[in-house]
C-alpha cells in the first residue's frame, strides 16, 4: 500500500503480499558525499531559503563527539525504497539539499554527508545499521517504516522524516514531521469537509471505499469510514481487491455503478485507480469525486488515467504543502537548486516534503552551540509556526500530535494538475479544517516508555 503520509500504497500492498520481484538493494549504506568545502563562498543564490535566513554557513564546529558527528561532517541517514519502487525522489532531494548547503559552508562548517538506506522489506536491518552510524535520519521514508520504529526509538535516533506510513511509526517518539499525518486524528479532515459539505453535498450518504487486501489498508478503511460519519456522511459500499493487483476492473466498476456510489475513496496504487476509472467511464458512469490521494499527484497518473480524467473528478490533499503548479518564492527556489545540482531530476510533491525536513534539521542543528541529538530535537520541537521558508502552511511543531488547520487541494484534469476551487483563505491554503479524533482502537505509535526509556536518556 502506498498512500503517501499514511501508507505508502504500492509498496505496502505488494511487499505485504510477499512480492518476489523487488530489486535487490544496491545502495544500502552507500554514502553520497556532496562536493563541498566549509570555506566556500555563497553559492546558488546564497545561504537563505525563502523566509529562512543563513540556513547554512561557516562557523566554529568544534571537535564533535556525538555519534555520526566529527569536526568535519555530520552523517545523516536517508531512508528510501528506491531499490524496489524505482522512485528516486528522496535520494535526489538529499543530493540537492546537501550539495547546496555544503557549497555554502555546511552546518557551522561541517558538511552534511547523507547515507542512503534502501529499505524495501529490510527496514529493521537498515534501521539497525543507522542506529550504529548515523547522527539522525533526515528527509526520507520507507513504506514499511513501522517495522523499524521500535529499533529507532530504542537507540534514541531522531528522525526528521519526509513522511510516515505505518501505525507504529506515525506519531512515534523522537520523530519530527513538518506536517501530518497524525496518529489519533483523521489527516484528511479539510478535504472531506469540503467534498461532503460544500462541493458535493449530495454525495455524502453514498461514499464508497475500495482498498487493497492487507491489514494496513483494512485499518485505514475503518478510519475513513469513522471519520466520514463524523462529518455527517455514510459509507454505503466497501470492497477489497487483491494486494497483488487486478487485471480487469470491470466487475468492480459495475458494482460501484449498481450501488450508485457518488464519491470514492481509493486506498491503493494510482495505476490500479486509473484502470478502475477507465472501466467506470466505459460503463458511462461518472462519480462526483474520487480521492486519488497525494500519491497520484504527478504526471504518471495523468498519463495512465488518460481520457477518464474528462469525466471523473480526482482530488488530492497535500497537507498544506504549496502546489507545484502555482509560483511561489520557495517552490521556485527548489526548482532553481534542482536545475543546478540535479538537472535530470524532477521536482515532485515528495521533493517538497523532503526539503521541508532537511531545512528543519539544518536550522535546528545550526542553532546548537554543541551539536547533540537532544539539542537538535529540542530546537525543532520548540517551533510553533514552521513553514519551511514558504514551502508549506504554518505548522506548530511544539504540538505536532494535533492536526493543523490549513490544507491545500489539487485536482487532476485532462490539461494537468491544478489547484482545486476549494476557496483558499490564506494564500494557497484554506485554514478551517475540523478536528476529527478517532474513536476506534487502533495500533498506537511506539513510545520511549515502550522500550523502557524516557527523554532523560536523549543526549
Amino acid at each position: 500500500m502506498r498512500r503517501l503520509l499514511i501508507g505508502v500504497v504500492t509498496v505496502l500492498a505488494v511487499l505485504l503480499a510477499g512480492c518476489s520481484t523487488r530489486s535487490d538493494s544496491k545502495n544500502a549504506g552507500a554514502e553520497e558525499t556532496a562536493p563541498a568545502t566549509a570555506g566556500a563562498s555563497p553559492m546558488a543564490g546564497g545561504r537563505d531559503f525563502g523566509t529562512l535566513k543563513d540556513v547554512c554557513g561557516r562557523g566554529e564546529a568544534g571537535a564533535g563527539g556525538a555519534q555520526g558527528v566529527t569536526a568535519n561532517d555530520i552523517k545523516t541517514g536517508v531512508f528510501t525504497d528506491v531499490g524496489w519502487n524505482k522512485i528516486p525522489d528522496f535520494v535526489d532531494a538529499a543530493k540537492v539539499f546537501t550539495s547546496w548547503c555544503n557549497d555554502n559552508g555546511g552546518i557551522n562548517g561541517r558538511k552534511l554527508t547523507p547515507v542512503i538506506h534502501d529499505a524495501g522489506m529490510e527496514v529493521r536491518q537498515r534501521m539497525q545499521q543507522a542506529c550504529k552510524e548515523d547522527f539522525a535520519l533526515v528527509g526520507g521514508a520507507a513504506g514499511l517504516d513501522g517495522l523499524g520504529a521500535k529499533d529507532r526509538v530504542n537507540c534514541l535516533l531522531p528522525a526528521f522524516a519526509a513522511q510516515s506510513s505505518m501505525a507504529p511509526a506515525v506519531g512515534s517518539d523522537l520523530q519530527v514531521i513538518a506536517s501530518g499525518p497524525y496518529a489519533d486524528y483523521f489527516s484528511y479532515a479539510g478535504l472531506y469537509k469540503w467534498l461532503l459539505t460544500e462541493k458535493y453535498p449530495a454525495s455524502a450518504k453514498d461514499v464508497g471505499i475500495i482498498s487493497g487486501d492487507s491489514p494496513v489498508t483494512k485499518t485505514m478503511s475503518e478510519q475513513f469510514k469513522e471519520s466520514i460519519a463524523q462529518l455527517g456522511g455514510k459509507v454505503s459500499y466497501t470492497e477489497l481487491y487483491p494486494a497483488t493487483g487486478v487485471s480487469d476492473w470491470t466487475a468492480y466498476a459495475q458494482s460501484i455503478k449498481n450501488k450508485k456510489v457518488k464519491g470514492l475513496v481509493f486506498l491503493g496504487d494510482f495505476g490500479s485507480l486509473a484502470k478502475l476509472e477507465q472501466s467506470l467511464s466505459s460503463l458511462d458512469y461518472t462519480l462526483d469525486w474520487v480521492d486519488s490521494n497525494s500519491n497520484s499527484y504527478g504526471a504518471p497518473f495523468l498519463k495512465l488515467a488518460g481520457a477518464a480524467l474528462g469525466t471523473q473528478h480526482n482530488y488530492a490533499e497535500l497537507f498544506g504543502t504549496h502546489p507545484l503548479e502555482t509560483s511561489s518564492p520557495a517552490v521556485d527556489r527548489i526548482k532553481q537548486l534542482y536545475a543546478k545540482y540535479a538537472p535530470d531530476a524532477s521536482v515532485s510533491y515528495l521533493s517538497l516534503r523532503a526539503f521541508s525536513a532537511w531545512l528543519l534539521f539544518a536550522t535546528s542543528a545550526r542553532d546548537c552551540a554543541e551539536l547533540t541529538r537532544k539539542c537538535v530535537y529540542d530546537n525543532a520541537t520548540k517551533i510553533t509556526d514552521w513553514t519551511a521558508g514558504g514551502i508549506q502552511a504554518p505548522f506548530d511543531l511544539s504540538h505536532s500530535h494535533q492536526p493543523g488547520k490549513c490544507y491545500s487541494i489539487v485536482e487532476a484534469t485532462p490539461k494537468g494538475w491544478k489547484p482545486a476551487d476549494f476557496e483558499p483563505d490564506d494564500g494557497a491554503y484554506r485554514c478551517d479544517a475540523p478536528t476529527l479524533k478517532y474513536k476506534g482502537k487502533y495500533t498506537k505509535p511506539v513510545t520511549l516508555a515502550d522500550v523502557g526509556k524516557s527523554m532523560s536518556n536523549l543526549k
